[in-house]
């Protein structure tokens, strides 16, 4: 084995060609590397006022990417007092100098920071994107489900009722409980906090109409809504995002099944039903809980407290909730099954895609609720 030279010419005083000779690899990296750094020292004394220099490759043996790298570290060494040229090199060492010299410029590119507010708008334009993506994928999706229940009633798809059923009481329930507690609970904390303000002008017993317009309105639709989207739709997220990373939905399809139709239907449907039905318990409890507080903070009676709720709220009142809640569920079925259908082969992706479920959920269900708020006071309904 060849050992690695790295000399500078003795030919005259001020000769700038450094002779590199033996097996530049890897096996030689310490003794090359330490030639390589004892020529360079010592070379410059006597090239000190030169501008040219050559690097004398006639003499390698053997080179391999180690090699490579050191030789063009020296070029580059060199490059600062001068021009450094490169001869006496192999068309294949010239090719593998060549591959690392384009690595190391990849490599050392400094991407310019870019200062003041491009990074704001530059983060607020991809979201705004991100967001435009994300509407176009929901209408592509819900033009997909349609096209599912078009078959369905047609006949041409079949719907497994047993999946039906056994979403429908994953969905409502056993979402009974949590629903009934947090309703009640929230109910009693706006009773508290409204009686506390109407005593200052003696008009305690308004609470009944605050709390029956503003639950059967607005809150128990809403409540239900983010609590289906951060319960059941995280759990739909999961289970699809699960089935896509061991390639079941890809399975379903090479069968000749649509996943839409059997995956994606009977959740939707389970949706569609039991939303409606914790909504229209989620304002009862509510209401119960502001009625309770209400007769031990307030000390109304249930009597009077009832007789309000009923004089106050007519049908148009309790229906504008009914209205909202099968749009809510079919908005968090749609988002819930996009995003686990996106999920790719890594429980990191599985996280952030449920993560994005119920974010995206909850916001777009604030959202339409505020859409169908400006609709009914508009039309005054």
């Amino acid at each position: 084995m060849a050992r690695p030279s790295a000399i500078w010419s003795e030919a005259a005083r001020g000769d700038g060609i450094l002779r590199l000779g033996g097996n530049y690899t890897a096996d030689n990296a310490t003794e090359l590397e330490g030639a390589l750094s004892e020529a360079l020292k010592h070379g410059p004394e006597a090239t000190a006022f030169r501008a040219d220099f050559r690097i004398d490759c006639a003499g390698l043996g053997a080179l391999d990417t180690v090699g490579a790298w050191l030789i063009h570290r020296a070029q580059l060494d060199l490059a600062e007092r001068g021009d450094v040229t490169l001869v006496g090199l192999r068309r294949d060492q010239t090719h593998l100098i060549a591959e690392v010299a384009h690595a190391y410029e990849r490599r050392s590119e400094v991407p310019e920071r870019p200062v003041g507010a491009y990074p704001w708008l530059a983060d607020i334009g991809e979201a705004v994107v991100a967001a435009g993506r994300d509407v176009v994928n929901g209408v592509v999706f819900l033009g997909l489900v349609m096209a599912a229940s078009w078959r369905l009633v047609r006949g041409r798809a079949k719907l497994r009722p047993a999946a039906v059923v056994t979403q429908l009481e994953r969905v409502a329930m056993r979402g009974v409980p949590i629903i009934a507690l947090i309703s009640f609970l929230v109910g009693a904390i706006i009773a508290q906090q409204s009686i506390f303000q109407l005593e200052k002008f003696g008009q305690a017993h308004f609470v009944a109409d605050l709390v029956g317009v503003l639950v059967l309105r607005e809150l128990a639709v809403l409540l239900t809504s983010i609590m289906v989207a951060g319960r059941s739709g995280s759990a739909f997220t999961a289970e699809l995002g699960s089935m896509k990373m061991r390639e079941e939905v890809d399975a379903l399809q090479t069968m000749g099944i649509d996943p839409i139709e059997v995956l994606v239907l009977p959740r939707i449907l389970a949706l569609l039903v039991g939303l409606p039905l914790l909504t229209f318990l989620s304002a009862m409890s509510a209401v119960a809980g502001a009625a309770l507080v209400a007769n031990l903070y307030g000390g109304i009676s249930l009597d009077i407290f009832f007789a309000r709720v009923q004089n106050i709220i007519g049908i148009n009142t309790f229906m504008v909730g009914m209205y909202k809640a099968p749009f809510m569920a079919l908005v968090i079925g749609l988002i819930a099954c996009i995003e686990g259908f996106a999920v790719r082969g890594s429980a990191e992706s599985l996280g952030s895609h449920t993560t994005a479920s119920v974010v995206k959920s909850i916001f777009v269900v604030i959202v339409v609720d505020g859409l169908f708020a400006m609709f009914f006071a508009s039309i005054r309904y």
